[in-house]
């Protein structure tokens, strides 16, 4: 599948690949501040952002959707970089090809499986519900959520996958019929009795339950070699709670794979 990607900066590759409802667009202030060492690559994701729609959506065809990605852009060695689903699919791809990466970096997800979470599915239902038929305004159609999104970060981090149709009309990029039928696929976890032997790095919230002090034997099973840093402030969003403090870590892990 052709995914669109931003691309910035020369040197070691390294590939960020976002969460549920993200695009790329989230993390180009990270890659500007990565791009002086590192050539920076973010795909958006099948149904999400600018790239294809497609009605599967799991872990086994994002990671051929990836594999796919490097082939094309003959990229060698990446380090990658995945948050939420994008870390799943991360972690995925790590143990299936774990000769077509240099490192991996997994922000705030763990391996397991998850149960549906209500604010997931809250917003799926929000965005469904808006009428573009009705509102002629970004404003206008923040007011249709609110009710329902009530967090403003949320609220506006869904509102980045609106943009105006030709004639006018607003609607939403992402693919959200197919998301929402394939939210089960999306919470899966990942099984594997594969290991990937190379460095690790997981970043988890301080503030966020989505990887917990019992995933740490799971985690340490597939990847032997992980290092688990918490930022204490941060939630699920690591990057944007805390970006300095988040990119210092990363920093600090990728200095250490200079002389790998």
């Amino acid at each position: 599948m052709e995914l669109f990607y931003r691309h910035y900066g020369k040197g070691q590759p390294l590939i960020i690949l976002h969460g549920v409802f993200g695009v790329s667009d989230n993390w180009v202030t990270f890659a500007r501040e990565m791009s002086e060492n590192y050539e920076i690559f973010i795909p958006d994701q099948r149904n999400h952002g600018h790239s294809q729609h497609h009605p599967a959506h799991n872990y086994f065809a994002m990671c051929a959707d990836l594999q796919e990605f490097i082939q094309q852009h003959t990229i060698q060695n990446p380090i990658i970089l995945g948050h939420s689903m994008g870390g799943k699919v991360a972690m995925r791809f790590a143990l299936e090809h774990p000769d077509k990466l240099k490192a991996l970096i997994v922000a705030d997800i763990s391996l397991r499986t998850y149960q549906r979470r209500y604010h997931h599915l809250n917003m799926i239902d929000a965005m469904l519900g808006v009428d573009f038929n009705k509102v002629a305004s970004r404003q206008e159609i923040e007011e249709q959520l609110k009710p329902h999104i009530k967090e403003d970060r949320i609220r506006l981090f869904a509102m980045k996958n609106l943009y105006r149709r030709q004639r006018g009309q607003f609607a939403w990029r992402l693919n959200l019929e197919s998301i929402n039928l394939n939210m089960d696929e999306i919470f899966e976890g990942i099984h594997s009795d594969k290991t990937f032997e190379k460095p690790t790095l997981f970043i988890r919230g301080g503030k966020s339950d989505y990887v917990k002090y019992e995933d740490y034997d799971q985690i340490y099973r597939n990847f032997p070699k992980a290092d688990i840093k918490t930022i204490e402030n941060a939630g699920h969003w690591i990057h944007s709670d805390e970006p300095d403090t988040f990119i210092n870590i990363v920093r600090e892990f990728l200095d250490t794979l200079r002389s790998v």
